[in-house]
C-alpha cells in the first residue's frame, strides 16, 4: 500500500453539496482530484459553487492570487466511472447501501489492489459495505461534515477487516487536508451523528408545541456557540439525508423512542421540501 508521500490522486464519488465540498479539500491539498457524477447538470453545478467559493476566498484574502485558478487546474468532472481511477477513493453518494457496494465494485474493477475505498457514510455500517467489496480490508469510512471546507472534524472509522495501515493512512490523509480525525468503530451513527439526532429532533419537538419558531431556537442556538441552528442547518444537510440517518438509528437501536423520526421532518421530505438544495426547507430561500 502507497504511503501519504505517494499519494497523487482523490477521487469523490457524488457531486452533492458534501461531495463537491470534499473535492474542494482534497484539491486545495495539492492532490489530482477527480470528481464524478451521473448526472452532468451535478457536475456543472459543483464545478460553479467550487469555483465561486475559492474566488471568494481569494478575494478575502485568505488565499494568494492565483492559487484558484490553481486549484481548478487540479479538478477533473466526469460522468464515466472508467476515469475514476485513483489512490483513494471517497464516495459522497446516496445513502443507500445497496448503491453504495455497487459503485465500490464497479470502481474496484477499473481501479490497483492498492486503491483505498471510504465511505463518507453518516450512519451505514463500513463492515456491511465492505463485506460486498473485493477487498474488504482496504475500505473504510472518512466522514466529513458539512459545508466539508470549513468543518474540521473527520470521522475514520474502521471496520471488522480494515486493515490499520489502512485508518493510520486516513488520519494521515486527514491532517493533510488540514482537519482533525478522530477513530470510531463500526456502530450505528458513530459518534456524531447519534449525538446530533437530540440536537435535532428536540429542537423539532420544540417547535412543534409551538414553544419557539424555527428562526428563535436557530437564534438562540447559536447564540450559546453552537456555529448553525438545527434548522439552518437541516436545510443545508438536507431534510431527506438527515432524515434518512434517524431513520437508520431508530432501526439500528430496535426503534428506541429516543430517536423517533420527527412527524415534521418527515413531511417536509414528503412535500419535496429538502432545503438550500430545493430552494426551500425550513426555510424559503427561493
Amino acid at each position: 500500500m502507497i504511503n501519504l508521500e505517494q499519494m497523487q490522486t482523490i477521487a469523490v464519488c457524488g457531486a452533492g453539496t458534501m461531495g463537491a465540498g470534499i473535492a474542494q479539500v482534497a484539491a486545495a491539498s495539492g492532490f489530482n482530484t477527480v470528481l464524478f457524477d451521473v448526472q452532468a447538470a451535478m457536475l456543472e453545478k459543483a464545478r460553479q459553487q467550487i469555483s465561486s467559493q475559492l474566488s471568494a476566498l481569494e478575494q478575502k484574502g485568505k488565499l494568494r492570487e492565483g492559487m484558484a485558478a490553481q486549484i481548478m487546474q487540479r479538478l477533473h468532472f466526469t460522468a464515466h466511472t472508467g476515469d475514476v481511477k485513483a489512490d483513494v477513493v471517497i464516495e459522497a453518494i446516496v445513502e443507500k447501501i445497496d448503491i453504495k457496494t455497487a459503485l465500490f465494485r464497479e470502481l474496484a474493477a477499473v481501479n490497483s489492489e492498492n486503491t483505498i475505498f471510504a465511505s463518507n457514510t453518516s450512519s451505514l455500517s463500513i463492515s456491511s459495505i465492505a463485506a460486498a467489496v473485493p477487498h474488504p480490508d482496504r475500505v473504510a469510512g472518512m466522514h466529513f461534515f458539512n459545508p466539508a471546507p470549513v468543518m474540521k472534524l473527520v470521522e475514520v472509522v474502521s471496520g471488522e477487516k480494515t486493515a490499520d495501515s489502512v485508518v493510520q493512512l486516513l488520519h494521515a490523509l486527514a491532517a493533510k487536508m488540514g482537519k482533525t480525525s478522530v477513530h470510531v468503530r463500526d456502530t450505528p451513527g458513530f459518534i456524531v451523528n447519534r449525538v446530533a439526532r437530540h440536537y435535532y429532533l428536540e429542537a423539532m419537538q420544540v417547535a412543534t408545541e409551538g414553544i419557539a419558531s424555527y428562526k428563535t431556537i436557530d437564534r438562540l442556538l447559536e447564540s450559546a456557540g453552537f456555529r448553525m441552528g438545527p434548522f439552518t442547518l437541516m436545510d443545508l444537510i438536507g431534510n431527506d439525508v438527515n432524515l434518512a440517518v434517524t431513520q437508520s438509528l431508530y432501526d439500528a437501536f430496535a426503534k428506541a423512542p429516543r430517536f423517533t423520526p420527527s412527524p415534521l421532518q418527515v413531511a417536509c421530505v414528503q412535500a419535496g421540501d429538502l432545503g438550500k438544495k430545493t430552494g426551500k426547507g425550513f426555510y424559503n430561500y427561493l
